[in-house]
């Protein structure tokens, strides 16, 4: 018998029209003839198309934005890498016309650094290295050159010690190219603030 059509379940749950197979399966058809007919599939066509364009729009977006972030950082971090080297030449400039120094051969470095001649910019930090190599002898670190005592130093009693291997290797490229060695005033005041720096941990200055 029709469950349909039987008066004792047609108006009950059994005799629901969604549990008849014939039912669902004529309108199943029917709502899937609809989505993917031509006007239907031409509208999810241009409702993607826009959502793939508004994505697009996000995703070129975001990129520009992060350059343009990663822009101002790198200038303000230039900015206060040149506020720093003119606060120190400042600072070192008052140093040596007050003339007064802990160590009187900073005094002599500092004058090759206010010099005119290129040359002495060097030897400034040439005269620079040999202080270090005092300082850390007279500290008791090991070794025959400057190289070895850094070698054998440690970050816990050397907070500067990565500071101190990249100006020693400044040093080393103006002993071994001499003269080619290209060395301009802000670089030579950068070197010899990172030597104060040293300097200063270890209150040597």
């Amino acid at each position: 018998m029709d469950t349909a059509t039987n008066p004792l379940i047609k108006d009950t749950v059994l005799g629901s029209k969604l549990l008849d197979p014939s039912y669902l399966f004529d309108h199943l058809a029917t709502i899937f003839k609809y989505i993917f007919s031509g006007d239907t599939l031409h509208i999810v066509y241009i409702i993607t198309s826009i959502l793939s364009i508004f994505f697009v729009y996000i995703i070129i977006y975001t990129t520009i934005r992060m350059f343009e972030i990663r822009k101002k950082e790198h200038a303000h971090l230039h900015h206060e890498i040149e506020e720093y080297a003119h606060n120190q030449s400042l600072r070192e400039e008052k140093q040596r016309k007050e003339g007064v120094f802990k160590n009187e051969k900073w005094k002599r470095i500092l004058d090759y650094l206010f010099s005119q001649n290129p040359n002495d910019w060097k030897l400034a930090i040439i005269e620079s290295d040999a202080m270090l190599f005092e300082l850390l002898t007279s500290l008791g670190f090991k070794g025959e050159t400057l190289g070895d005592k850094l070698k054998n130093a440690d970050r816990d009693s050397f907070k500067t010690l990565s500071t101190a291997w990249e100006v020693h290797n400044t040093r080393n490229k103006i002993a071994h190219e001499g003269s080619s060695f290209e060395l301009s005033l802000h670089e030579a005041k950068r070197v010899i603030g990172m030597y104060e720096h040293i300097f200063r941990e270890f209150d040597y200055i």
